[in-house]
């Protein structure tokens, strides 16, 4: 069991729920939070499901008669309409632990009614502050940092293949529930596409035709991975911009791992095509998990000319120095590598700009350069030492 540092929730006494892609350990989590005593309704579980699905208000039979006792529901989404029932027994005076790993399905079946009732937080795949000493970053690279995976790192072969099980198995089995894809095949050849765009800006055109499906379907395509909290876009920042800023978003696969599983090598391709975006995704997965389990309000974009200058991630919050961050998958860094950031720092004068790569620290001008295992380690105070909060 990893120690993860997002605050334990039981202690405020309030319900929650607790979102995130399925295995990320959101479950182990919660169950070694709560005490024995505690109620466990597992909507994965053929049989509580279809009793549940067939009637959500006989969620009451589930009841614990302590009303200090906590109750469990695992995976809500599954039956958002049991939402309304959790509402009203929150009322009187019961306290839930919610998962979900479905954002579309929760805030179709009411979420906003429990606003005030149940704080959301959000669960992520692990980061180098919970692993600790075992941290490698060659393994997170290839194999990405579920908790499952990681556990598995000292036989890369069960890795890969419980990497290759989720995809096919979890995926699978979410996008047939979601109801909102016609033809999976197209869809699964529409995610080893995607894969190649990782850390790009998006064009839906060009993906669309590779498809073979319209460029609609490859936005409902990606909304269905953000809405399964599998991906997300990184938007542009535009903020006081004084140059021509490219408008279309990037974007990301939650996880390393699972970016690496879906962009298959060709005998052509070269290694540093996938090692770029497979840093870029670790740095953000850091950045992402640190800030949500931190509560330190922080919104993340990235910057690119019109001219080709591009910073991979600028780190936003009124209030707060900007903080402008370059990825490098080398060993050694030249000129050129800076560009981007020395063009940032001449709009925006007052940022905080590192690039970080494969070698060793040092102080370039203005810029901070910093080896990756550094920075990681330093995202927590580097958030939380410039914060108004």
């Amino acid at each position: 069991m990893y120690k993860r540092i997002l605050y334990r929730p039981i202690e405020s006494g309030y319900s929650f729920f607790l979102l995130g892609p399925r295995g990320t350990g959101k479950t182990t989590w919660v169950r070694n939070m709560l005490d024995n005593e505690h109620v466990y309704v597992n909507l994965l579980d053929a049989n509580t499901f279809r009793t549940l699905d067939a009637n959500p208000s006989r969620i009451g039979e589930y009841l614990p008669k302590n009303k200090e006792r906590w109750i469990f529901i695992d995976e809500v989404q599954r039956i958002p309409e049991m939402l309304n029932d959790v509402h009203y027994l929150i009322e009187e005076g019961y306290r839930f632990a919610l998962t979900g790993s479905s954002a579309r399905k929760l805030r179709r079946g009411g979420v906003n009614l429990l606003a005030g009732r149940a704080r959301i937080h959000t669960f992520h795949p692990l980061i180098m502050q919970e692993i600790g000493s075992e941290f490698s970053l060659l393994h997170a690279l290839s194999y990405g940092l579920l908790p499952t995976s990681y556990k598995l790192r000292k036989k890369p072969e069960d890795s890969l293949e419980y990497l290759s099980s989720y995809i096919n198995s979890y995926l699978t089995e979410e996008i047939k529930e979601e109801g909102r894809v016609r033809k999976l095949s197209y869809f699964n050849r529409f995610l080893e596409i995607a894969s190649f765009s990782q850390g790009q800006p998006i064009n839906t055109t060009n993906i669309a035709r590779e498809c073979f499906v319209s460029r609609l379907t490859v936005d409902n395509y990606f909304s269905i991975l953000e809405d399964l909290l599998l991906g997300s876009f990184l938007p542009p920042f535009t903020s006081r911009a004084k140059r021509e800023i490219v408008k279309q978003p990037k974007f990301y696969f939650f996880d390393v791992g699972v970016y690496r599983n879906l962009r298959q090598m060709g005998p052509l391709d070269n290694i540093t095509q996938v090692d770029g975006p497979a840093l870029e995704t670790i740095v953000l997965q850091h950045l992402r998990a640190i800030n949500d389990y931190l509560k330190r309000g922080y919104r993340f974009y990235y910057w690119r000319t019109k001219y080709g200058f591009e910073v991979d991630f600028i780190v936003y919050k009124r209030g707060n120095p900007i903080i402008a961050i370059e990825v490098k998958g080398s060993d050694y860094l030249n000129s050129k590598d800076f560009k981007g950031l020395k063009s940032f720092k001449e709009q925006y004068s007052d940022s905080k700009c590192y690039i970080i790569y494969r070698g060793s620290p040092r102080k370039q001008g203005e810029i901070t350069v910093m080896n990756i295992v550094d920075f990681l380690m330093l995202i927590p105070s580097l958030l939380g030492a410039i914060t108004n909060t």
